[in-house]
C-alpha cells in the first residue's frame, strides 16, 4: 500500500508534513510517498534529522518531485487547471493512475475538492461528494457531513450525504443501523430555513426505501450527546459547527490547565486526578481524530486540517491506512449502485 502525502500543503508545510510522516511510518505497514519539491524536502530533513535524504530515515519514505505548489490564496479551478506540476494535482493524478492508494492534503480546500471531483471523479449516482469529519461524542464518535465542501446545497444533496454516511459506517465499522440526525435550530419538523425543512421531508419520505435510520432534527447542543451517529448539514453550516467545536475544545483545555495551576493547593489537589484529566484532554483533542474523509469520489481522499501540525499528520496517515484497508470506497461504490435512484 502507498499513501500519497501532499508535502507542500498546509500552514505548517513542509516541516509538519515531514515530521508526521516520520512518526507514522514506524506504526503503519504502508509506504508514504511525499509529493513536493525534492530539494526543499531534503533540505528540511537534513536540518531536522541530520540525514541527506528522507529515505535514510526509513526505506518506506520516498519523494516524488514536483515544481509547483497551490497556495491558499489561489483560485481553485484556475490552480487545478494551470498548476499541473503542483503537489496536489500530481497527487490526484498518481491516485487516479493507481500509483497510490489514498491521497492526503492539508492544502487549499477549494482546490482539493475541485481536483478530487474533476481529476479523480465522482461515484456514479452521487450529485456532490462531501467532507465527513469525525468529532468526539459521549461514549463514541460523531460523523459530521458536510463539514466544508458544499456551501450551497439542495435537499437531494443532504439526502445523499445521509446515504453515503450510512453506507460508510455500516460497511467500515459494522454499525447495523447508524442513527442519522439533521442539524437544525429545533427538533420540530416545521423549524429551520427552506433547505432544512425540505430536506427533512425528503429524508422522512425516502429513509425506509434507502435504508437510512433518520431520527429527525437535532439541535447543536444535543449533537454530541451520544444519541446520534451522523449529523447531516450543508457545508457552510457544518464548517462553522466544526470550527466552533474545535475552538470550544481548546478553550476548555486552556481554562482547565490554568485553573489547575492557579496555586500550589490546586496543583497538589489535581495530582490524583491526572489520569482522568489526561484521558479527558485526549478525548477532546480534535487532532486525535485525523482528517475529514471526502466521501463520494472514486478513490480515497482525505482533507487534513489546514493548520495541521505533526501530530495531526501522524494520526491522519494512520487513519488513511485504515480507510484503505477497510475498502471503504469500494464498498461505497458497490452499495450505492444497488440503491434505488
Amino acid at each position: 500500500m502507498v499513501i500519497l502525502l501532499d508535502a507542500m500543503g498546509g500552514d505548517n508545510a513542509p516541516d509538519a508534513n515531514i515530521k508526521g510522516a516520520v512518526e507514522a511510518i514506524h506504526q503503519i505497514e504502508a509506504e508514504v510517498l511525499l509529493i513536493g519539491n525534492e530539494e526543499i524536502i531534503n533540505s528540511r530533513v537534513k536540518e531536522l534529522y541530520g540525514k541527506e535524504s528522507i529515505s535514510q530515515i526509513s526505506p518506506k519514505l520516498k519523494i516524488y518531485h514536483t515544481s509547483e505548489t497551490i497556495e491558499m490564496c489561489d483560485i481553485p479551478t484556475q490552480a487545478i487547471k494551470h498548476k499541473k506540476d503542483s503537489s496536489m494535482v500530481v497527487g490526484f493524478n498518481l491516485l487516479k493512475e493507481g500509483a497510490g492508494d489514498v491521497f492526503i492534503s492539508a492544502g487549499n480546500s477549494g482546490a482539493l475538492l475541485t481536483g478530487a471531483t474533476l481529476l479523480v471523479g465522482r461515484i456514479k449516482g452521487i450529485d456532490r461528494p462531501a467532507l465527513a469529519g469525525i468529532l468526539p461524542a459521549y461514549k463514541g464518535r460523531l460523523l459530521l457531513i458536510d463539514c466544508g465542501s458544499n456551501t450551497n446545497c439542495k435537499p437531494i444533496n443532504l439526502l445523499q450525504f445521509a446515504q453515503m454516511s450510512s453506507i460508510y459506517l455500516k460497511s467500515t465499522f459494522g454499525m447495523e443501523s447508524p442513527r442519522i440526525g439533521l442539524l437544525n435550530i429545533g427538533t420540530e419538523e416545521t423549524k429551520g430555513n427552506e433547505l432544512v425543512k425540505e430536506s427533512y421531508q425528503l429524508l422522512k419520505e425516502k429513509s425506509e426505501e434507502l435504508g437510512i435510520n433518520f431520527v429527525g432534527n437535532v439541535e447543536g447542543r444535543d449533537a454530541m450527546s451520544g444519541t446520534i451517529d451522523v449529523l447531516v448539514t450543508d457545508g457552510f453550516t457544518g464548517n462553522v459547527f466544526l470550527k466552533t467545536v474545535e475552538g470550544m475544545g481548546k478553550l476548555i483545555k486552556k481554562l482547565l490547565t490554568e485553573n489547575l495551576k492557579k496555586n500550589i493547593f490546586t496543583t497538589i489537589g489535581a495530582i490524583p486526578s491526572l489520569p482522568a484529566i489526561k484521558a479527558f484532554s485526549k478525548e477532546m483533542d480534535y487532532k486525535e481524530y485525523g482528517g475529514a474523509l471526502f466521501l463520494g469520489v472514486k478513490k480515497p481522499v482525505i482533507k487534513a486540517h489546514g493548520s495541521s501540525d505533526e501530530k495531526l499528520f501522524e494520526f491522519t496517515i494512520k487513519q488513511a491506512e485504515q480507510f484503505v484497508k477497510n475498502k471503504a470506497v469500494d464498498k461505497m461504490i458497490e452499495e450505492f449502485e444497488k440503491l434505488p435512484k
